[in-house]
């Protein structure tokens, strides 16, 4: 059992309910580096940064460690460039800010942390030296309802440019927890706290229950004499060394597999013979380069039902991948309409009978739809993600129609594939990938020819709550 494994297992052997608290810093902590980093590096390519606050910023950014004073005179320079904003605009920045750079940078092993304590019916809160408004768009990712943040200075609707309290840095974070568990009525000695720098040990001291994540130098040591746990994650900023390399290998190796098949396309002219068994060379040449490996429930029923309408839940560009080493022959898919223009790529799916979709004309998405039930019908399988998008966790979005369509109008099943993990091996934004193992459990069909369109909002529900139960409460294989 890993050293994450025991942390989530003690939260589950530990009390239930929401007397119990559990704080989790921010930066360094849900995320791998720092969310200001992100709003500097915003200002730096926007050209809003001049030379000297430049120097002196990047000056600061050298530190491994920042004094009180120091800390105060970075986030008052931070605030007195928002005053005049509205709220308003302060969190359109810091969403647009999260969905270009900073969620990138999520800890899947948080996520897990933060979803145990949920699952216990804990008060979970983000207690971060940051703003509310860089804090806020993790914590509606995450479902925390509480933030403890740096408070700013509001008149008439408007930043001021000023604090209207104490920084939660330091003692300030300390002290700023305690309140907060006296106001909710949190029992704070059987409380869980999770940090990573220094500046947190007063905080970390408050709880009963602390945990050193990522830990600087000073809290490492602390950690140790206390006898607190420790726990280090997987970067997410860059992919490690390893990995870029095995990228570019599994990509490689990809790229020869599909050569090959091109090659054999002119000697036999069969496009779905080379669809086929280019899906399964590449598939197979990729996950062995970077150590992937899949750990699958229900694998019976990939085979079972076919042609069938594969709807899998859509965390990352690896889904992909995991599709074609699973479904391996038979099935074509849907893709945005970009994706025919990646080079070699793109030409590939055409080959196997991609259905292109243009997001931005909802009349042009129906019809692009009307070739995947030909297909569907030819015997062909299809796979599609009912989210439409991908994830920033494993956190299921909302499911669209066009999945149930197809399967209603074609007349085959819906085959749910819930996939758990693929983030950890390639993030929503990541152009690298990590060796790992995969969990993916495929739930038995779904029979939709008894379906009404009258009642399809409640029955796509119905299925959707499938895969919520699943990845809440994941299945064992059976012998």
């Amino acid at each position: 059992m890993s050293a994450l494994d025991e942390a989530i297992q003690r939260v589950l052997d530990g009390p239930k309910g929401p007397k119990i608290g559990a704080f989790f810093d921010y930066d360094g902590t849900l995320i791998d580096g720092y969310s200001a980093a992100a709003y500097f590096i915003d200002r730096i390519q926007r050209r809003e940064m001049g030379r000297k606050e430049l120097i002196d910023t990047l000056k600061l950014a050298r530190k491994k460690d920042l004094t009180d004073a120091e800390f105060h005179e970075v986030i008052g320079k931070g605030i007195l460039d928002w005053a005049g904003r509205t709220e308003d605009e302060m969190r359109a920045l810091w969403k647009r800010l999260w969905l270009g750079k900073v969620g990138s940078t999520l800890f899947p092993e948080g996520w897990k942390l933060v979803r145990a304590h949920q699952k216990m019916g804990h008060t979970v809160a983000i207690a971060s030296s940051a703003t509310a408004y860089q804090i806020e768009p993790l914590a509606e990712e995450y479902g925390i309802e509480h933030v403890i943040a740096t408070p700013v200075k509001i008149r008439n609707g408007k930043l001021t440019g000023g604090l209207s309290g104490a920084p939660t840095w330091g003692q300030g974070k300390a002290d700023a927890v305690i309140a907060f568990s006296r106001t909710h009525k949190i029992d704070i000695a059987n409380s869980y706290g999770y940090a990573n720098g220094n500046e947190d040990i007063a905080f970390l001291k408050s709880v009963g229950n602390a945990t050193a994540v990522q830990p600087k130098e000073l809290l490492e040591k602390t950690a140790n004499e206390s006898g607190w746990a420790v726990l280090r994650f997987d970067p997410r900023k860059r992919g490690p060394a390893k990995a870029m390399a095995r990228t570019v290998g599994a990509y490689g190796a990809m790229g020869l597999s599909f050569l090959a098949g091109l090659g054999m396309h002119r000697t036999h002219g069969n496009a779905r013979k080379t669809v086929d068994w280019v899906t399964q060379a590449a598939a197979d040449s990729a996950f062995a380069v970077l150590g992937v490996k899949l750990d699958v429930v229900g694998e019976e029923h990939l085979w079972a039902h076919r042609p069938c309408v594969f709807a899998l839940n859509h965390q990352s560009k690896f889904d992909m991948f995991v599709m074609m080493q699973l479904v391996r022959r038979g099935f074509t898919g849907v893709a945005k309409a970009e994706a025919r223009k990646v080079p070699g790529f793109g030409r590939f799916m055409e080959m196997a009978e991609v259905a292109f979709l243009d997001r931005s004309d909802s009349g042009k998405a129906v019809d692009a739809l009307k070739p995947a039930v030909d297909r569907l019908k030819r015997g062909l399988s299809v796979c599609i993600a009912p989210e439409g998008t991908r994830s920033w966790t494993p956190k299921l979005g909302a499911f669209k129609k066009g999945p149930f369509h197809l399967a209603m109008q074609a007349g085959v099943p819906i085959v749910p594939v819930v996939i758990r993990n693929a983030g950890e091996i390639m993030g929503r934004n990541d152009q690298t990938m990590r060796s790992g193992v995969v969990q993916v459990a495929i739930l038995p069909p779904v029979d939709v020819s008894g379906w009404k369109l009258t009642e399809l909002n409640e029955r796509i529900a119905e299925v959707r709550q499938m895969y919520v139960d699943t990845l809440e409460n994941w299945p064992e294989k059976t012998a």
